[in-house]
């Protein structure tokens, strides 16, 4: 088990990086609920987790086109994406 909550910080970062995917924010609302009442977010699902998780979703084109915009140039492959995204997220 984790020791540290961090999955709204999570995913305010997958919102900026996907602003779209209202599967997302059906998974935000429902974890802002279960903050709420002071209930942990985890465990999730790898299935979840292919849904929401922009780390996992190098291929779509919504994150593609939020790392071009935050990049200046548009990543040639799912890893150029990832590498992208993992460099955006150190300073988010």
């Amino acid at each position: 088990y984790c020791t540290h909550e961090y999955t709204l910080s999570n995913l305010a970062f997958a919102r900026a990086a996907e602003p779209h995917n209202p599967e997302r924010d059906r998974y935000l609302a429902h974890c802002e609920a279960l903050r709420a009442a002071s209930e942990p977010t985890l465990p999730t699902t790898i299935a979840q987790e292919r849904q929401i998780n922009p780390f996992m979703r190098t291929s779509e084109p919504g994150v593609i086109e939020a790392v071009t915009h935050q990049t200046g140039r548009r990543p040639a492959t799912a890893l150029a994406c990832l590498t992208a995204l993992r460099a955006w997220k150190d300073v988010f």
